[in-house]
């Protein structure tokens, strides 16, 4: 039954601000209320000062400490890729792939980049177009962590060399950062951060200063690290893990 327009609260759209930071997960509706009230909370850039501000989760923009709010109406997940997946929602040929891990959602999402079908590790999924878009383009330089499993002995400048650049078929790539993690023998774990999107951009860098990667993880895709999650399991992103990443490409 549809209420007339005239009944007592008619007057009052949107929601209580503090009702949506709590199912946004700041913490119960009493804590949401401290945070309004230690003037910590905006809304369309403006600090709000009073209790029971309404807004509307689905327009207004919404941040805490300055780092964007995701409200109900966008979704977003880290997964430990397992090698052998290959990174597409669909796959016309029957092989396992992204979307295997994502069929009980309501919300169609779609990965960020992608990673090579051996390659494990951290990729995003989401239903924020933008976000995926803007994290992508080379505009934005977002950086990627990677732990790759080489055989040496290595040469001393090898971080040097891939800093400077490495001529590859479709141009130079470069590395933003470069460190041994851990030596056995001839076996070395290494750790390359780098910008750059292009396919299979680690391993052929690698390759072609003389060093085959036996095996690839991207441990972190800007401030979005794999910790301890496992191979193969999905997490939804934290509030402060969302802002943090909406701030890396000026959202």
């Amino acid at each position: 039954m549809k209420l007339p327009k005239t009944f007592p609260g008619a007057e009052q759209e949107g929601e209580r601000l503090q009702k949506v930071l709590a199912r946004a997960g700041f913490g119960s509706r009493r804590a949401c209320e401290d945070l309004i009230e230690e003037a910590r909370v905006e809304v369309n850039g403006e600090i709000v000062l009073e209790q029971g501000r309404r807004v509307d989760p689905e327009k207004d923009e919404i941040k805490v400490d300055g780092l964007t709010v995701a409200t109900q109406r966008y979704q977003f997940f880290s997964l430990n890729k397992p090698a052998g997946v290959v990174s597409t929602m669909e796959d016309p040929e029957g092989r396992q792939c992204l979307g295997d891990y994502v069929t009980n959602r309501e919300t169609r999402l779609f990965h960020v980049g992608r990673l090579d079908t051996e390659t494990e590790g951290v990729i995003l999924l989401t239903n924020h177009g933008e976000l995926a878009h803007r994290l992508t383009h080379p505009k934005y330089g977002v950086k990627k962590t990677y732990l790759a499993h080489i055989v040496g002995p290595i040469p001393r400048d090898l971080g040097k060399q891939l800093k400077d650049g490495i001529q590859l078929e479709d141009g130079y790539a470069r590395a933003d950062h470069f460190r041994v993690v851990e030596q056995t023998g001839k076996n070395y774990l290494v750790e390359v951060t780098l910008h750059e999107g292009r396919k299979h951009i680690v391993r052929r860098m690698l390759a072609e200063a003389g060093f085959p990667v036996d095996k690839l993880v991207r441990v972190a895709f800007g401030p979005i690290t794999l910790g301890d999650q496992k191979s193969g399991w999905l997490r939804r992103l934290s509030n402060t893990e969302v802002g943090m990443l909406m701030q890396e490409v000026d959202l």
